[in-house]
């Protein structure tokens, strides 16, 4: 595998812009997200998937960090990120749904998997 210094910087600013605005190019985010009608419960639920994508941007930037040999300088702040998160599905969960908790025992689940 030849990587260029190149393709190292911009993956590194790929990687940053992820890390500070949770897409790719700031500003992306806003034109991916569905429109619905106001009402909320489609916006608890947009919510919901979307610190579900921000759990997984996460993941996957540690993923990515891993590969370029960066993981240790970035595994910690994330991986608390990661929790707050899986702490804000319970908190949505719960004032949901208060009688269930399978999505959040997947959700923890998925996170134990990757530990």
């Amino acid at each position: 595998l030849h990587v260029t210094q190149g393709d190292l910087e911009k993956e590194k600013r790929k990687l940053q812009n992820i890390f500070a605005h949770g897409t790719e190019q700031p500003g992306a985010g806003s034109s991916q997200k569905p429109q619905h009608q106001s009402s909320e419960v489609p916006k608890k639920m947009d919510r919901y998937q979307e610190v579900l994508n921000e759990i997984q941007e996460r993941r996957q930037f540690l993923e990515d960090m891993a590969s370029l040999g960066q993981e240790k300088d970035y595994i910690d702040i994330i991986n608390t990120e990661i929790s707050q998160k899986l702490r804000e599905l319970e908190i949505m969960e719960k004032s949901h749904v208060p009688t269930s908790d399978t999505k959040t025992e997947r959700t923890e689940n998925a996170a134990n998997k990757e530990d």
